[in-house]
């Protein structure tokens, strides 16, 4: 079943309320080591506050995922933003993006990530991301590579090391 027809994405305007956060926190947790793990539901929190887009994805009014992204401008302290904060002039940065396991391999993140190119695209700037290499997250490097993105370069770190992507 393709999800494209039956998605919908919401925007937060503000930090979600605490049954929603709960939720995305879960999911986010859950995701691990594929995003990175959050220390706390207030942690997520901030993340949102501070983020420049994000949205959740819901089907039937259930939350299947989320996306919180970053400009050049953001004060995140991100080792892997800010990477490209000082490669790029302007850029919007993918920090984390989840989708319900449930869910995946149904066309929900490439709605995502086809709504953010499209904003990228309008502002002229390059959608910028990293993926684990250490542990290998194939399938997502697979997928990065058939929306177009390139290869700008890797980082290791003491416990994963990380390709970093930009389209």
């Amino acid at each position: 079943m393709n999800l494209v027809h039956e998605t919908r994405l919401s925007v937060f305007t503000e930090a979600p309320e605490n049954k929603e956060l709960n939720i995305l926190y879960s999911l986010n947790q859950q995701n691990t080591p594929e995003v990175g793990e959050l220390e706390s539901i207030n942690v997520l929190s901030k993340l949102i506050n501070m983020s420049a887009i994000n949205f959740y994805v819901l089907e039937d009014d259930e939350i299947i995922g989320f996306v919180i992204c970053f400009r050049e401008n953001s004060e995140y302290k991100s080792p892997n933003y800010n990477y490209f904060k000082n490669k790029e002039d302007k850029f919007l940065y993918i920090d984390r993006i989840v989708i319900k396991e449930s869910h995946r391999r149904r066309g929900a993140g490439s709605y995502l990530y086809d709504h953010l190119d499209e904003l990228a695209k309008k502002e002229g700037i390059p959608l910028c991301c990293e993926v684990n290499i250490l542990p290998k997250n194939e399938i997502s490097l697979s997928f990065h590579f058939k929306k177009g993105f390139k290869d700008d370069g890797e980082c290791h770190f003491e416990d994963h090391s990380v390709r970093y992507l930009r389209k």
